[in-house]
């Protein structure tokens, strides 16, 4: 039985050694999550993101309570930072979510950014199409916090949460020029903290004076204590109205779109790397690019669109001889 079967049956074995065959980049993986494919598209997807220290995984544990009540079976992808001696997660977010480890309606997983920037890993999409297929009703994504350059989510997300919190210096100064415009939901965590009203005023007045949004939706603002819990029965009701919001209107087919195609393009353009690379080494052309690249005898920019070109040819000539 193939690791895609065992997991639709329910292999929860199964389907850890299939997630870890992904983000090891193991060749086999690719043809379980072929199969998977057809089973996917029926979870929706919740993305948490925001500066370091910020609270998101006590926010998320706190969700899965509240979630796990109404009976939804959840998917949790933890990114969280690579160690720089191994090279694997540090896996901060699963300790803090230990308690929900033994709920079979709970599925964690924590990876490594592994050098990707934008907060979240490149196995990151396809890990979810897994919990997808395993049936889980929502799927939560902690990015890893890196700050502005941690936009990736809001093409990975239907609903895309920001959490800020106050004492952290500048704080809209931080996010502005980032993840400000991408953000559906925000969140003042420790709002009991000096600074928390200050923090949700200049959050409102930078909302106020943004863009508004293709699909209407006017982004809303909520204030958590999440170690107490206080406010985050508020914030998922906030998730309920936003996804309520675009399946009315047509925001949630654009997010849809918009998700398939950022995940065809990734995979396309790993695809097409790999091929260029293998079929330059076998034909022994890679050390000599490389040489002329370092020599200066031609700049990178000919040398990618020579490659392009070749490749190009190859193909009209294979097909052209297959006739």
């Amino acid at each position: 039985m193939s690791l895609a079967t065992r997991i639709l049956k329910g292999d929860i074995r199964a389907a850890s050694r299939l997630m870890r065959d992904i983000d090891d980049r193991i060749p086999s993986a690719l043809q379980s999550l072929k199969e998977l494919y057809p089973k996917t598209g029926r979870a929706y997807i919740v993305g948490i993101t925001g500066p370091p220290g910020s609270g998101k995984s006590t926010i998320v544990d706190k969700m899965v309570d509240i979630f796990r009540k109404e009976g939804k079976s959840l998917g949790i992808v933890a990114v969280d930072p690579t160690s720089p001696f191994s090279g694997g997660a540090i896996l901060g977010d699963r300790i803090r979510m230990q308690r929900h480890a033994t709920d079979e309606g709970v599925f964690i997983r924590s990876l490594a950014t592994r050098g990707c920037l934008g907060g979240l890993s490149r196995s990151t999409q396809d890990i979810i199409n897994v919990m997808d297929a395993m049936g889980k009703d929502i799927i939560l994504v902690e990015t890893v916090g890196v700050g502005q350059d941690e936009v990736e989510i809001v093409n990975t997300a239907y609903t895309s949460i920001v959490v800020l919190v106050p004492g952290s210096g500048d704080d809209i100064q931080a996010i502005k020029a980032g993840i400000i415009e991408i953000g559906d939901l925000f969140v003042v965590n420790k709002c009991d903290r000096d600074g928390a009203d200050k923090v949700e005023r200049d959050l409102r007045m930078v909302l106020e004076m943004s863009p508004r949004r293709d699909n209407g939706w006017e982004p809303l603002i909520f204030k958590t204590e999440a170690t107490l819990g206080k406010g985050i029965f508020e914030l998922v009701h906030g998730i309920y109205r936003h996804r309520q919001a675009l399946e009315q209107g047509k925001g949630f087919e654009k997010k849809l779109r918009e998700r398939t195609k950022t995940t065809f393009l990734e995979i396309l353009k790993t695809e097409a790397t790999s091929h260029f690379i293998e079929k330059l080494e076998k034909e022994g052309e890679w050390d000599k690019i490389i040489d002329d690249l370092i020599y200066r005898r031609i700049d990178p920019y000919s040398m990618a669109e020579r490659v392009m070109a070749d490749e190009v040819t190859n193909y009209h000539c294979k097909m052209k001889n297959q006739k």
